[in-house]
């Protein structure tokens, strides 16, 4: 176990990176910031030049990998990093200087247990893209097939093990310190970051995401995963099919190209809701940087590290929230957020139904296709901290997800309805999930489900209370009011009667 000093000094000289970057700044201004942490920031920025502006992503780039991760991570979290950051947070790219080749050839081999010769016609020795955790090389197989295959650096297991340990240890002080700290749960917000950083770090996790979104999208037309070639496939190596396309971020180039922004981006959009709300599986990192047009006016998508679960009672609720507060049924979406234990039962219904018509009526006014999912979203995060709410990470990994998609849509198609786009396909989800037919058969499912149980109810009840054995049932005894003696006479009572025993039994066994 690593030393709290050790600790220390890694918090001290990654404070020290943040404090240059101006990127603590609004921890030190922020009125709810408990004053020995306030003075911690002061102490990390003595002597710095700090800039105007906070630049978080250099400063994250700065530190390494690991808080590079860290901070794509935090993106995620504008109630706890704020909505400035938060935005900073997301144009993390993930551009190092690659691992020399050598060492990737070693890795692959190492990983595969086979010359690299054996495994593959050609490699590219120049990477397509190099991350903080992995890098990719263009590569053709042995039958002639054009392939992805991702590697990861080398040392970048030890690196982020040190990382997440300091990383849960520094949350785990701030968390004691209690009061703000502690409700927004930073212990959590590691755990949650652990649990990405060790699906990436394992590639055949990301190659059965990957393997696993691939079938659920089958029923969506013209949204292509690449297939895995799992024998090309490790720990530490995944090889995937290569996807010749045009990035969405280059507009110019897909209308050049002969594409349709327009249906691309509402494409993008019912791709999404179908992972989101009816899989309950999800890419969460769809930006641009991730998503092609194929020739053929498909979209691909690649990367597949982070991804997102929710279940389908979250998804019920999350449906009639947004519902609720398109319609102004204010008073719904409150009971739902108690149902869901999203907002703590000793709070008052009717304040927060108040609350939450506070975020929903600016947007009433507003033509359809102005009203922003992200800041719709943004004003429900504003409440959460007068009403003691809790985070939820999956519905936090789903909101910045549904802001990344709208953004990537807007850029597509200035002028999309995200409502009109999206309601078809929200509508008839709810109608089959909500509706008479849904509840009919939800009963019939629980009630079926009941009877198989039922035999092997019965037998535990019949191992609890086994039948009665060969001996005779003990005849009935007769009804003798029992005296209450108290005191001492109590236990002279209990005397005789154990002296009358002894003599009993030593005349029947005389």
């Amino acid at each position: 176990m690593t030393h709290p000093v050790v600790h220390t000094w890694r918090l001290l000289k990654w404070g020290r990176t943040l404090a240059r970057h101006g990127a603590l700044r609004g921890i030190e201004r922020d009125p709810l910031t408990p004053p020995r942490v306030r003075r911690l920031m002061r102490l990390a920025r003595f002597g710095a030049r700090v800039p105007k502006q906070p630049n978080y992503s250099e400063a994250f780039q700065a530190i390494g990998p690991a808080a590079i991760k860290l901070g794509q991570s935090l993106a995620t979290r504008p109630d706890l990093v704020g909505e400035h950051a938060a935005q900073d947070l997301l144009r993390l790219q993930d551009a190092l200087p690659p691992a020399p080749f050598e060492l990737i050839r070693h890795s692959i081999e190492e990983s595969l247990g086979k010359p690299i010769e054996a495994l593959f016609e050609s490699i590219d020795p120049e990477p397509v893209g190099a991350a903080s955790i992995a890098q990719v090389h263009k590569a053709v197989t042995l039958d002639g097939r054009t392939v992805a295959v991702k590697v990861l650096r080398p040392g970048i297991e030890e690196e982020f093990a040190e990382a997440l340990e300091t990383y849960e240890w520094a949350a785990a002080q701030a968390e004691a310190i209690g009061g703000e700290l502690a409700r927004l749960r930073p212990r959590l917000v590691i755990a949650t970051f652990r649990q990405w950083t060790l699906r990436e770090l394992d590639l055949r996790r990301e190659a059965a995401s990957a393997s696993e979104l691939a079938e659920a999208m089958e029923a969506e037309p013209g949204y292509h995963v690449p297939s895995i070639d799992w024998q090309r496939t490790a720990r530490r190596v995944m090889t995937l099919e290569w996807l010749d396309g045009i990035k969405l971020s280059k507009r110019e180039d897909l209308i050049a190209a002969g594409h349709d922004p327009k249906a691309i981006a509402g494409r993008l959009v019912r791709a999404f809701l179908r992972q989101a709300i009816s899989e309950g599986f999800f890419h969460a990192d769809l930006h641009q940087g991730n998503l092609f047009v194929l020739p053929n006016g498909d979209i691909g998508a690649i990367d597949f590290g982070i991804m997102g679960r929710i279940n389908r009672q979250a998804r019920v609720w999350l449906a009639e929230i947004l519902y609720g507060l398109l319609t102004a049924n204010y008073r719904r979406v409150a009971e739902i957020h108690f149902e869901a234990q999203y907002v703590p039962a000793h709070h008052n219904v009717d304040e927060f139904t108040t609350a939450l018509r506070a975020v929903g009526e600016p947007i009433r006014g507003l033509p359809v296709k102005d009203v922003s999912i992200g800041q719709m979203l943004d004003g429900l995060f504003a409440i959460t901290r007068d009403f003691d709410m809790q985070t939820q990470p999956h519905l936090l990994l789903l909101q910045k997800t549904m802001v990344m998609v709208e953004g990537v849509a807007h850029s597509l198609d200035p002028d999309i309805n995200m409502w009109e786009t999206s309601g078809p396909f929200v509508q008839e989800w709810m109608r089959t999930e909500l509706g008479p037919e849904a509840a009919v058969a939800d009963r019939l499912i629980m009630d079926f489900r009941t009877l198989r149980r039922l035999p092997d109810l019965i037998r535990r009840i019949e191992a609890e209370f086994p039948p009665l054995g060969a001996a005779p049932p003990s005849p009935p005894l007769k009804e003798i009011e029992v005296i209450r003696i108290g005191g001492g006479w109590r236990y002279a009572v209990v005397a005789v009667l154990a002296a009358a025993a002894g003599a009993a039994a030593m005349f029947f066994l005389g």
